[in-house]
């Protein structure tokens, strides 16, 4: 029997006895709840009536609404008769009211009157008497049945326990101990299970897999030549372009694909020098150029995607490099052999990737035109003409209009994000003045840092020179440096502005006395969408991003400087006009 087939079985078997003791448990505690029910709609409610009509008939003599509140009662008691002889003894009850009521000073009839209440409360004492019996006696089956099947439950749970560990144990721990020999080389290793189950297969197969590596071990030349070729078939009918070099830069093997895109012949392209043909061919000289410092601990260089006219279309590749290292017999150290380009066809990641870009900008630009409409009428509510506001419609009025103000800033983030992604930032660079830019930026961050009792230190070099800039943007990015830092300072802080004339041009800094940024994450701080860990999370993660593309597409640099518990300084730097 397979294994599979054990454990469906074994645990069918335990859900099914867990199903039934759930519908047992489940059955007995519906008919205890049944037979409560009943003695509360049923033999309470007489009691309590007839406790009633005892306290009224005691005070009928004295108080004139007692007739009435015993009336009441017997009214209610005559239509809640659930016992044998409660109707008989309520009909004798109500004659005898009747009576009395007739002739209020007979002495007989009240005393009647009670026995008749008596007899009732007996009747409805031995009811409850009986009900509670049979509920004992279904809480006693309750606790048989679900008892039995608890047992059943455990018993075959505690089989499971015991005999499925090992069963599955034992052939794993076999198996390991057969790989580690043909990782030593015993390729005589085999495995012997019995059985027809998988780990049967896994052996049959494992057994298989030592022959042939025994086989190969003891292989001869020709039969190395003919893995040879095969690899060279693999290597030639992969869809991703290959190309093998040596240590000298010499191409050993191409693939059809990578001959297709070089647009090399095969006869000129195989034992030739890749640094010559460089020299003629622009994307043999994309491939072969490695970025400095960008070698993987594999061994592995990961270069950006390359535009390739293939397949009768533009496509995209994203370049590895890979170099082949061994350790020659007899030596410890690992020698350089050559290297394997390998080139992967991420077209439709980049055509998803547009097509992204393109959806994020439609949405942000359609999402504008609702946020402007709240911002208007949240103007129209706050003018006095439309009505004064209570003092709780005024703090809706204050959190609505935050989270159109956060809106409206997270949609222009992505409209600036879907403008760097698809490079068409559009820039207005004039001459402009960097005093204009930094009152410009202290003006927009004035009320958040005004809340926060921040206080803005201001230094700047006397006589700077105006600088080439969109105003626009490089305000946006001193604003976005602004409010992340008043964002990260505490209350009462300080939050230092510097502008300093450099050989270059003029330099923005701004430090704030924050709790700084972790060195491990001062890499990717520009990077999009990343938030350091452990940070408030209420932007996008793209204006540090946005913010570099700005800075870089007028020319200039952008960087920062922070150390944990002595805060950050975020800078960029533009050129003079």
């Amino acid at each position: 029997m397979k294994i599979k087939t054990k454990l469906r079985l074994g645990l069918g078997v335990l859900f099914l006895m867990i199903l039934a003791l759930s519908l047992i448990a489940a059955r007995y505690v519906y008919v205890l709840k049944e037979d409560t029910e009943n003695i509360l709609q049923d033999n309470y409610k007489t009691l309590d009536y007839s406790r009633s009509m005892f306290l009224a008939i005691d005070q009928i003599r004295t108080d004139p609404k007692a007739w009435a509140r015993f009336e009441q009662n017997l009214k209610n008691q005559q239509v809640n008769v659930t016992e044998p002889g409660e109707e008989e003894v309520t009909g004798k009850m109500e004659a005898h009211y009747r009576a009395l009521k007739k002739d209020t000073l007979h002495a007989e009839l009240p005393v009647l009157i009670r026995n008749d209440l008596a007899e009732l409360t007996r009747i409805n004492m031995e009811a409850i008497r009986t009900k509670s019996d049979k509920a004992l006696a279904t809480a006693q089956a309750a606790f048989i049945w679900i008892a039995l099947a608890g047992t059943v439950c455990f018993l075959i749970a505690l089989t499971l326990l015991i005999n499925l560990p090992g069963n599955i144990g034992n052939p794993i721990r076999e198996l390991t101990e057969s790989i580690r020999a043909i990782a030593a080389k015993k390729y005589a290793e085999r495995l012997h299970f019995s059985g027809e189950d998988e780990f049967g297969e896994l052996a049959s197969s494992f057994n298989t897999m030592a022959e042939k590596l025994e086989e190969y071990d003891n292989s001869n030349l020709s039969r190395i030549l003919v893995e040879k070729k095969r690899i060279e078939a693999l290597i030639n009918n992969m869809h991703e372009p290959v190309i093998g070099l040596d240590e000298h830069k010499r191409v050993l093997f191409a693939n059809e694909e990578a001959v297709k895109i070089s647009g090399i012949a095969v006869s000129d392209l195989l034992g030739k020098s890749a640094t010559e043909l460089a020299e003629q061919n622009d994307l043999i000289r994309a491939l072969i150029q490695e970025k400095p410092g960008a070698n993987g601990s594999n061994g592995q260089t990961t270069t950006p995607s390359l535009k390739i006219y293939a397949d009768n279309k533009e496509s995209y590749f994203e370049k590895e490099i890979v170099d082949i290292t061994i350790v020659p017999t007899g030596e410890r150290v690992r020698k350089f052999i050559g290297q394997v380009i390998l080139l992967k066809n991420i077209t439709p990641f980049k055509e998803l990737d547009f097509a992204k870009t393109n959806f994020i900008a439609t949405v942000s630009h359609e999402l504008k035109t609702p946020i402007a409409s709240i911002k208007m009428s949240l103007q129209l509510l706050e003018s006095q003409q439309t009505g004064a506001l209570n003092e709780e419609q005024k703090q809706l009025m204050s959190s609505i209009k935050e989270d159109s103000d956060r809106l409206l800033k997270i949609t222009g983030e992505l409209l600036n994000m879907s403008q760097v992604e698809t490079g068409n930032i559009q820039l207005n660079i004039q001459q402009s003045s960097p005093y204009a830019i930094l009152k410009y930026a202290i003006d927009a961050v004035k009320t958040p840092v005004e809340q926060k009792h921040i206080e803005l230190v201001v230094g700047t070099d006397d006589q700077l020179a105006d600088v080439k800039a969109d105003m626009e943007k490089t305000a946006w990015v001193l604003i976005n440096f602004l409010t992340n830092a008043v964002r990260y300072s505490q209350q009462e802080s300080k939050i230092h502005i510097q502008l300093t004339g450099t050989e270059y041009g003029v330099k923005f800094l701004v430090r704030d006395e924050g709790k700084g940024i972790d060195s491990r994450y001062r890499s990717k701080i520009f990077d999009r969408y990343f938030q350091v860990p452990g940070s408030s999370k209420t932007g996008t993660g793209l204006g540090l991003a946005i913010s570099k593309e700005f800075i870089e597409a007028q020319g200039g640099s952008i960087g920062v400087t922070s150390e944990i518990g002595m805060g950050s300084t975020f800078y960029f730097e533009l050129a003079r006009a």
